[in-house]
């Protein structure tokens, strides 16, 4: 189904979205990657060849969003999927009791913003879009694929607006999956653990220490093209709708 599909992959430049831009490249998939202007995504545009376009995109704007839909439409004319991967994260405990400070409104309004707001604002536009496609023999017009998180489901202590961002995400993956399921658009979440990522490579060295030894088996931090085969795999397997996937070496963070 990729070869000769677009595909707009937010939070392309970089990390688990760029690992999903390449793999569908290679596999002949036309490729909008949408990120901040600030990002190295005219750079990795540029090394993929002339079926990956970038475009700069805030996914948590309204406008910057349908900026995005419109160069599309432009472009390829259609939108067969749509890949989430933008998204941002920093720890802080709900409150210091070292400096008497609570957790910055801010930060967890931030968090938000770009994690579970961006994430419903670049689908709920991009369904209308999806929605003009020709029905294939399934029936289906397009695929929504989320990133959630492990942690979504147990956070550590200092991740409690993370948390949050990626519980809210795999709470309304089936609920969206209901509504856009009249039009054949399937919506699925995958949710990572320990990623080999710019994100993962900010922590100490010893919290990743820990955090592999808890994983039971493989015992390393996944590679980011186990998490685009994944995307490929929801993309291509008609039966998978409304499913939240974790994808962790059966790990479990409550610790």
């Amino acid at each position: 189904m990729l070869k000769n599909a677009v595909a707009l992959i937010t939070g392309g430049a970089s990390g688990l979205g760029l690992a999903t831009v390449e793999r569908f490249a290679r596999l002949g998939c036309r490729v909008v990657v949408a990120d901040l202007p600030s990002s190295n995504g005219e750079k990795v545009a540029s090394t993929l060849g002339d079926n990956v376009i970038f475009v700069p995109t805030d996914v948590s704007s309204e406008q910057g969003v349908s900026n995005t839909l419109d160069e599309i439409k432009n472009q390829f004319t259609r939108l067969d999927v749509l890949v989430n991967c933008a998204g941002i994260a920093f720890p802080e405990k709900v409150y210091d009791f070292k400096k008497s400070k609570p957790h910055s409104l801010k930060s967890f309004q931030a968090l938000l913003n770009v994690n579970t707001v961006g994430t419903f604002n670049v689908i709920r536009l991009t369904a209308g879009l999806m929605a003009q496609n020709d029905p294939d023999g399934n029936g289906q017009r397009g695929v929504i694929v989320n990133t959630a998180s492990v942690l979504g489901y147990d956070a550590q202590s200092g991740l409690a607006a993370y948390s949050a961002t990626k519980a809210a995400i795999i709470g309304m993956t089936l609920p969206i999956a209901r509504d856009l399921s009249g039009q054949g658009i399937r919506v699925n979440t995958i949710a990572p653990g320990l990623f080999g990522t710019n994100m993962t490579d900010e922590l100490p060295k010893q919290v990743t220490k820990m955090l592999i030894s808890i994983i039971p088996f493989p015992k390393r931090a996944g590679h980011p093209d186990e998490f685009a085969q994944l995307v490929q795999s929801i993309v291509e397997n008609p039966m998978l709708n409304g499913e939240v996937i974790r994808l962790d070496g059966a790990a479990r963070f409550n610790v």
